[in-house]
């Protein structure tokens, strides 16, 4: 693959040395003094300084045979800017942005923008993971716009706790797609699968039905 990225900060280098042994990779940075530092340690061919929002930069760059962009600038409108032009000028089919403010990253889906990544978001997500926890936990953004994967730990108090899978409720755009036990266990959640507490359960939802999925999963049983 021919990868354009935007950025030779820390995140680009060190993307760029990770992809060089196996792509064609050139990243746009505008500080001399970092392009100087990457093409010692990279070669000079894997750099070259410009604007990456700029489209003559591009075009100079080769943007129009791009297999993917990235935009890892510490700026998201840079970011964005970059991944835009991209796609809607030179037609390159995938986008890949880093976001800093994680209330960007819807945002850059109704844009047009392939997929985001946001440091802040992995890290709560660890978080999520180690703390008692009712919410959903994302776990990645699917291809296909409007759906993500989650990942919620069934609490011991939920209505949903011994009941099998054709009983749950779920709402309309999510669908349950895995089934963890304590143990670590594996199962497909046939109709038959019943749920006990501290079950890890992965589901593929829209993100307009998140929080009714939330609630269907983890929702206390009423108090007789």
């Amino acid at each position: 693959m021919f990868i354009i990225v935007a950025g030779a900060g820390k995140v680009g280098y060190h993307l760029a040395r990770a992809l060089v042994a196996d792509h064609e990779v050139l990243v746009i940075e505008l500080d001399p003094q970092r392009v100087d530092f990457v093409a010692e340690d990279l070669g000079s061919e894997v750099i070259m300084q410009g604007d990456a929002c700029d489209a003559a930069t591009m075009e100079r760059a080769g943007m129009e045979r791009a297999d993917l962009v990235v935009g890892v600038t510490g700026d998201d409108q840079d970011n964005l800017t970059f991944c835009q032009i991209a796609k809607a000028k030179f037609a390159v089919p995938r986008a890949v942005a880093r976001i800093t403010n994680p209330e960007n990253e819807d945002l850059f889906r109704k844009l047009g923008i392939d997929a985001t990544v946001s440091a802040t978001n992995l890290i709560l997500g660890h978080i999520e993971q180690e703390l008692p926890w009712r919410g959903l936990i994302h776990l990645m953004t699917l291809r296909t716009r409007g759906l993500e994967l989650v990942e919620v730990k069934v609490p011991r108090d939920a209505a949903i706790v011994g009941r099998q899978v054709k009983q749950l409720l779920l709402p309309q755009g999510a669908l349950l797609s895995l089934v963890i036990d304590a143990e670590g266990t594996p199962r497909l959640p046939t109709p038959d699968v019943t749920i006990r507490a501290d079950d890890i359960l992965l589901a593929v939802t829209s993100i307009d039905a998140e929080e009714t999925l939330r609630a269907a999963l983890t929702s206390a049983a009423p108090t007789p």
